[in-house]
């Protein structure tokens, strides 16, 4: 079934509209900083605000959403929160050719725009094994994977470009194009969507959630992968807080040369992307987790060993961007593939943000701890304790039982 979804005019649309999205979003977390720093002139408190605002609505997101997508029609979703975004990024050019903008703008763009962007992603989850076959699956997630690995390698160059070339405001002005490009292209799938489903009574927020984490937790394969990803992202927060920290002060690179490195990262992510289908097909989807999420686990000790050895700091940073996105790319996609095919769908929108919740609540818990534990401790130990720590996941991850690989 090799390229088979090359000649599947919807998800060839559902695909295109992806690619606006993921260079969209990636534009609007790089720039955004950028003009609160020249344009507003910010401080590294209000910055740190405005980053934070980009990511908790997804939190909230995640706890409120989960059922209302699963009730109703995604693709008409899917194009209201492109449009929403549009709005929103067009906003800040706007107020900078009136001399307007303020930080409180930024404030609620990057709120705004960080909800529905969660909205987005927990729909386009749930909306994908409507419009593919169940075995297109791994497929479909590799090729959205590979564009998305492509947008973070390239994305923030592409941004930084353009603020050089035209300015940051009329960069925002071809961001909230790429999201109009979303929405064109998804307006344009043929394939129609089953009726929206009829409120019950007792359907409510709070039990919305409950049935979305019941459904995870019951499931013998589901289950476990929430657990391991939940760990994941718990140790995971701790590289998120200090990782600039190892590259910048204590290996001293410049800014350029950590960005290039980071970039190898969606280089590595690519490659798994076109990996993923192949190593499972070859060796079993359970065996296939196991050893990606070891090795990807096990490529995170070279961030501790870069703060520990300096002076191959810098080695150890590349190869833990190629290495840990290439086998984190391939679980990542079959582990959402798997979830995509076993559970049911008129709850999988629920599941979708059972996970982002946990996994978001565990990396904002771990990503506040990681500075205070860093002044008590020193950044090596902090970050050999969260490199040890992950490698919990595989235990857990042993638990799943085996299922066929798509």
């Amino acid at each position: 079934m090799a390229n088979s979804l090359l000649k599947h005019p919807d998800f060839m649309r559902l695909w295109s509209a992806q690619i606006g999205s993921a260079f969209g979003s990636r534009i609007t977390r790089t720039v955004l900083p950028i003009i609160a720093i020249l344009l507003i002139d910010a401080d590294p408190n209000e910055i740190a605000i405005l980053s934070a605002l980009s990511f908790a609505p997804g939190l909230i997101v995640a706890f409120f959403a989960g059922g209302f997508i699963d009730r109703n029609q995604k693709r008409p979703l899917l194009i209201v929160t492109d449009l929403v975004r549009a709005a929103l990024i067009f906003s800040i050019p706007l107020a900078a050719f009136f001399g307007s903008i303020t930080m409180m703008q930024l404030y609620i763009v990057a709120a705004l725009v960080g909800a529905a962007t969660a909205l987005f992603q927990i729909a386009d989850n749930a909306y994908l094994p409507r419009l593919v076959e169940k075995d297109q699956l791994v497929e479909a997630n590799s090729k959205l994977e590979s564009t998305d690995a492509v947008a973070e390698a390239a994305g923030p160059g592409i941004a930084g470009l353009l603020v050089s070339l035209v300015t940051a405001p009329v960069a925002m002005m071809v961001d909230g194009f790429t999201y109009l490009w979303s929405a064109l292209m998804l307006t344009r799938i043929k394939k129609q969507e089953p009726e929206k489903q009829a409120r019950d009574e007792n359907d409510n927020l709070l039990s919305d959630a409950i049935a979305g984490l019941k459904a995870c937790t019951n499931h013998p394969v589901v289950g476990p992968i929430l657990a391991a990803e939940t760990l994941l992202a718990f140790f995971g927060g701790t590289y998120l807080t200090l990782y600039m920290i190892v590259g910048l002060r204590t290996i001293g690179l410049d800014p350029f040369t950590l960005g290039v490195i980071i970039s190898l990262g969606g280089v590595g992510g690519f490659l798994g992307a076109m990996a993923a289908a192949p190593m499972a097909q070859k060796l079993g989807l359970r065996t296939t987790l196991l050893i990606t999420l070891a090795l990807g686990q096990l490529s995170n000790f070279f961030i501790p060993l870069a703060a520990a050895m300096p002076e191959f700091g810098a080695a150890f940073l590349a190869l833990q961007q190629i290495a840990g996105d290439i086998f984190m790319t391939i679980f990542v996609i079959q582990a959402l593939s798997l979830r995509q095919r076993v559970m049911d769908e008129n709850l999988l929108a629920r599941a979708n943000a059972t996970f982002q919740l946990t996994t978001g609540i565990a990396v904002t818990i771990s990503a506040l701890l990681a500075g205070p534990l860093t002044i008590i401790f020193g950044i090596a130990p902090v970050l050999w304790g969260a490199a040890i720590g992950s490698m919990l996941a595989l235990p857990i991850m042993w638990l799943a039982k085996e299922e066929k690989a798509a």
